[in-house]
């Protein structure tokens, strides 16, 4: 079969273009294709953590995003008087990424930046075309998409579907949705506000029974409100523009902002069955859906990238067996399914509309935060299964740290690295050694060694996606390396 691509990537939302760019930076040649002509120019995300952040640095974009979005203190649940009940700091301090926790956006302004990108590295960008149909051949796919000017057919060696919640590639590859029973539709309001102090600097759920709400100040003069809407509410009456001010009225007289966009949103929690069919699979929105309440829909879309992107690349360049993409879901799905069970049980203390229950939720949550704890964290767990050896720190993310300004996944660049002492002098060409004495590591020892020992390992073999596959000696790691891929069959 003669190829247009390696990769067609169908969508060119956030995930998308960080999957076509992680791949083009890979060497492979990627198509995207999207229905439509121009970006989406209205807000929809409004946040993204520190492991995007690393994702974003990777691309080389990471420090025009730092300066066109803004850093939150904390993330508040409070109660209808303003109690907090819970809160979640971002710390000034970096975390393991090496970025800080959270980065308020405007999605508008991170697209454009990942289009520059993409363009930058030369991936084919062909917008107007919306998939129709996949046909799978032994060696590759045939995409039949339509635009304007009729049919156009791609055959690629991959396909992937980064389209959405109604995606029409997961619906192709028959992939039904597991769904968790939560749905809450919510009216969303964005609003541009010039009046400086008018509207407070915060992020907060805030649990009034009356009509549960959210509030966030985005970045630059940008502001975002979410109303949950009651029994008997109606779409048309949430969207009407008198409706809107009188649920605004109590922050900020409406005549001072400037509504940008309001719609109603149906807040669910949904998992899709199966995440690849052959050599068609899905990732972001198309593959799982959550509510908002943890700003995490974007960020679990880019570690899908993250996670496809070096597998993708291994098998084309023949380096490992498609069987490695089986790890894809095996790995993301219980990550992402831990998270969204911690989301629900966000919005079941958010939705909660008896006051009674309410009246008693507040009184024992207090009782827990004035005790030192609460029910809910946002520290999301390692990887699993897979890809990586029942080892000390196997799963984690391996920790970045920067010197001189330069961060240690630039020093050390793409692919994997087996860093420690007593590293032996030639490893497999995919393999990139990394002495804890070199010059390239001198700089980040200190802290490569404090983690070595708190792991209690000599050598850390990490993955190019920079999670830990597994610690010890180099020649354990080497070993079980080599075991895991020869016993990837292919699928």
């Amino acid at each position: 079969m003669n190829f247009d691509a390696d990769i067609l990537i169908i969508g060119l939302g956030p995930v998308g273009a960080v999957l076509a760019g992680l791949l083009k930076r890979r060497n492979l040649s990627v198509i995207v294709v999207d229905r439509e002509t121009a970006p989406y120019s209205l807000p929809r995300a409004a946040t993204f953590d520190d492991e995007a952040m690393r994702v974003f640095q990777s691309l080389g974009i990471a420090t025009e995003l730092e300066d066109i979005c803004r850093v939150p203190a904390f993330l508040e649940f409070v109660t209808a008087g303003g109690d907090v009940l819970m809160d979640f700091p971002v710390h000034d301090a970096p975390t393991t990424s090496g970025w800080r926790k959270n980065y308020m956006l405007h999605q508008p302004n991170v697209e454009s930046s990942l289009r520059r990108r993409l363009a930058e590295l030369g991936v084919d960008i062909r917008l107007g075309l919306r998939f129709e149909t996949a046909t799978q051949e032994s060696s590759g796919v045939t995409t039949h998409l339509r635009g304007p000017a009729g049919e156009t057919v791609l055959r690629t060696k991959f396909m992937v579907g980064c389209d959405g919640a109604s995606s029409r590639v997961r619906a192709a590859i028959g992939s039904a949705l597991h769904n968790y029973d939560f749905e809450e539709p919510w009216l969303v309001v964005d609003v541009v506000c010039e009046t400086p102090d008018l509207l407070p600097d915060r992020v907060m759920q805030i649990c009034d029974p009356r009509r549960p709400s959210t509030y966030l100040r985005m970045t630059g003069h940008r502001y975002r409100w979410e109303f949950m809407m009651l029994d008997g509410e109606t779409e048309q009456q949430m969207t009407d523009p008198s409706f809107i001010k009188s649920l605004i009225a109590p922050w900020a007289d409406a005549s001072q902002l400037t509504i940008e966009r309001a719609v109603v949103y149906r807040f669910h929690g949904l998992v899709a069955q199966s995440w690849r069919r052959g050599n068609i699979l899905i990732a972001g929105d198309a593959a799982h859906q959550m509510p908002p309440f943890a700003g995490q829909g974007m960020c679990a879309g880019i570690r899908d990238a993250q996670n496809l992107a070096w597998k993708l690349a291994a098998v084309i360049a023949g380096t490992a067996p498609p069987g490695l993409l089986d790890s894809y879901q095996a790995e993301r799905e219980p990550h992402i399914r831990h998270i969204i069970e911690t989301v629900i049980a966000m919005g079941n203390i958010i939705c909660l509309r008896d006051a009674q229950a309410a009246a008693a939720r507040d009184s024992g949550m207090l009782a827990q935060r004035a005790a030192g704890a609460q029910p809910v964290s946002m520290d999301w767990p390692n990887l699993h299964g897979g890809c990586f050896t029942a080892t000390p720190g196997a799963g984690s993310l391996f920790p970045q740290s920067f010197a001189d300004g330069t961060g240690m996944d630039d020093a050390f660049g793409p692919g994997w690295w087996l860093i420690g002492d007593g590293l032996p002098p030639h490893v497999p060409a995919t393999l990139q050694i990394i002495p804890l004495d070199s010059a390239k590591a001198r700089p980040y020892a200190p802290a490569l060694r404090a983690w070595l020992e708190n792991h209690g390992a000599q050598s850390v073999l990490v993955r190019p996606d920079r999670f830990v596959f597994g610690t010890g000696t180099p020649s354990l790691l080497l070993e079980q390396w080599q075991i895991l891929f020869a016993d990837l069959q292919p699928a």
